[in-house]
């Protein structure tokens, strides 16, 4: 006798994450909800934590501490993850969070685990998925609104949110005006010429270049559009954009 199939399988909306998802499960849930590819460089550019189950080593007791079965084990130092996502086919893992959330160092030449332990919390991805569907299902801002907003954010401001992200004067880039930092790029065009203290930028613009020119990680600039209040305004046209982007 033949097998049935289910005529009315779940949506993706109804199909649950366990507490801790393999990356299989991370991607293609991910793909279910937004309709678009996923990757474990995707799952990190929107600030995704990977995390490795330690099992207790009596070796290593600071690292544990009361944890007797073991832990779950953020990756998120910076060499570390630029390892995993160059398609190294094991996790070397050289520094983390001990048991009770504390950065730690691990002896040198660090913990290897298998690139199928990954495993990703299945909150932090219906979170992020929710941050999607709100800024797709959100409607188009009017251009008559965005001209009674503020035009941009001045020389300090820029210099306050972006500036500890790049590795160049970005004070000296902004009075050359040149590239992403000119009126062809993120400068509010005529902005200059009403003087210097007048003179302001389009963070969104300028943020998509200091990512695209200078390589600035997204998850990196996304964390300044949330630190900083006079960015709040520009908030969802900057998530809204990265949807658009699928970043």
């Amino acid at each position: 006798m033949a097998a049935m199939t289910n005529p009315n399988p779940p949506a993706p909306d109804l199909l649950k994450l366990p507490f801790r998802a393999t990356l299989e499960q991370s991607l293609a849930w991910m793909d279910a909800q937004t309709g678009t590819p996923w990757t474990l460089a995707r799952l990190v550019e929107h600030d995704i934590t990977p995390y490795v189950w330690l099992d207790y080593d009596a070796a290593y007791p600071e690292l544990f501490g009361e944890a007797n079965g073991g832990y779950a084990a953020p990756i998120f130092f910076e060499g570390d993850i630029a390892r995993l996502l160059g398609g190294s086919n094991d996790v070397l893992i050289t520094m983390t969070k001990d048991a009770y959330k504390i950065v730690a160092r691990l002896p040198a030449p660090g913990f290897t685990r298998q690139r199928h332990e990954l495993r990703f919390l299945g909150k932090e991805l219906e979170r992020l998925a929710g941050r999607l569907k709100h800024a797709a299902a959100a409607p188009p801002v009017k251009a008559a609104t965005a001209q009674e907003s503020k035009a941009g954010i001045n020389a300090a401001q820029v210099l306050a949110a972006f500036g500890p992200l790049v590795r160049i004067d970005l004070r000296q880039a902004l009075l050359d005006a040149g590239g992403v930092f000119g009126d062809e790029g993120a400068r509010v065009k005529g902005s200059a010429k009403k003087g210097k203290a007048n003179t302001v930028w389009n963070p969104i613009t300028l943020a998509l270049g200091l990512n695209d020119v200078y390589r600035v990680p997204v998850g990196a600039l996304r964390r300044a559009f949330m630190a900083h209040d006079f960015l709040h305004e520009w908030q969802h046209e900057w998530d809204q954009t990265l949807a658009l982007l699928g970043k």
